[in-house]
C-alpha cells in the first residue's frame, strides 16, 4: 500500500509554489507533486506513512503557508458513496439559527446550537429546547429563510455533480429540517435526503420535531444502510460534516471529512479541511480540476 500527501489550498488564494511543495516533499521524504489544479491542489506520493515528527513538521509548515494537507491511502481513493451533512457544512448556515432571528431569539438559539454542535450538549434535548423556542412562528417563514438567508457553501455545486457524474450515490443526511434539506438536495442534486421534520398546524409552527429525532447515530445508520442498500464497500465510502453529531458517521466511512469543523470533530477525523472549499472533497479522491462537472 502507498500514500498520498494531499496539499490543497483555498480556490480563491491558490498559492501553492514548487517551494512550498519541495519543503514538503523533503519533510515526508515524498516523490515529485503531481498537479491537480494550478496553485490550488498536489499530490505527492509517499512509499511509507511519515513518522510522526515528519508529519508534525509538514504540517507547521502547511499551517504557515495556509494550506491543508492530509495523508490519504492510495487504495480505493475515489469514492462511490457521499453521505453529507447540511448546516455549516453544505450550506453556509445553521437554519434553525436563522429561523431564530424571525422570531427574536436568536442569541439564546445559537447559543445552545453552537455547544451541541461542540457536543457538550445531548443532541436531540438541545434540538427539542430550541424548536420549542420558534413556537408559533408562521410557517411561511421557512420559505422566506430559504430565499433571503441559506446561501451554498462554494464549491458544494461541483463537488455533488462531480460525483453524480462519476456514478457515485450522493445522500444529503441531516440533523436540521425537511423543508431546507429538499430544496438544498434540488440546487445541488444530492439523490437522496434525510432530515427531521417540523411540525406546523394552522399555518404556524407547533414547536415540535417529529420523533424519532435523527441525530449522530441516524446518520451513521444512514451510511451504513446506503451501503448496504447499494452494495458499496464501506472503505468506498466518504462523509463530510462539522459538528459532535457527524463523529461517528465520520468514523464509520472510508474517509471521514472534517469540514471547517469544530475542534473536537477535526481532531478525530480522518482528514481535515480548514482552508479549502468543498471542492478539496474532489482532491482528496485524486480528482483533478479538468475533470470536474460544469
Amino acid at each position: 500500500m502507498t500514500y498520498i500527501l494531499s496539499v490543497i489550498a483555498n480556490p480563491e488564494n491558490p498559492e501553492i509554489d514548487a517551494s512550498l511543495l519541495d519543503r514538503l516533499t523533503d519533510a515526508v521524504k515524498g516523490s515529485t507533486a503531481r498537479m491537480l489544479a494550478p496553485g490550488a491542489a498536489y499530490d505527492i506520493g509517499v512509499a511509507t506513512p511519515p513518522e510522526a515528527d515528519a508529519f508534525k513538521e509538514a504540517a507547521v509548515i502547511a499551517s504557515e503557508a495556509g494550506v491543508d494537507i492530509n495523508l490519504v491511502s492510495s487504495t480505493a481513493r475515489l469514492k462511490k458513496l457521499l453521505i453529507a451533512d447540511m448546516d455549516s457544512t453544505i450550506i453556509e448556515q445553521e437554519c434553525i439559527d436563522e429561523l431564530a432571528e424571525y422570531a427574536g431569539k436568536r442569541a439564546e438559539i445559537s447559543a445552545i446550537t453552537e455547544r451541541a454542535m461542540r457536543g457538550e450538549l445531548d443532541f436531540e434535548a438541545a434540538l427539542k429546547e430550541r424548536v420549542a423556542m420558534l413556537k408559533d412562528l408562521p410557517a411561511d417563514v421557512l420559505q422566506q429563510t430559504f430565499n433571503k438567508r441559506i446561501t451554498l457553501t462554494p464549491g458544494a455545486e461541483t463537488l455533488v455533480q462531480t460525483m453524480n457524474t462519476a456514478g457515485a450515490v450522493t445522500a444529503l443526511v441531516s440533523g436540521g429540517f425537511t423543508f431546507f434539506t429538499a430544496r438544498v438536495a434540488e440546487r445541488t442534486g444530492f439523490q437522496v435526503t434525510q432530515a427531521n421534520e417540523l411540525l406546523t398546524a394552522d399555518g404556524v409552527l407547533t414547536g415540535d420535531v417529529a420523533e424519532p429525532i435523527l441525530g449522530r447515530a441516524a446518520k451513521e445508520d444512514a451510511l451504513v444502510r446506503l451501503a448496504g442498500e447499494y452494495e458499496i464497500d464501506l472503505r468506498d465510502t466518504l462523509a463530510v460534516g462539522d459538528g459532535a453529531n457527524d463523529l461517528s458517521m465520520l468514523n464509520r466511512a472510508g474517509l471521514g471529512v472534517a469540514f471547517h469543523a469544530k475542534p473536537a470533530v477535526a481532531k478525530a477525523a480522518h482528514a481535515r479541511i480548514n482552508n479549502g472549499d468543498l471542492t478539496a472533497l474532489l482532491y482528496l479522491q485524486g480528482i483533478p480540476q479538468t475533470e470536474f462537472a460544469r
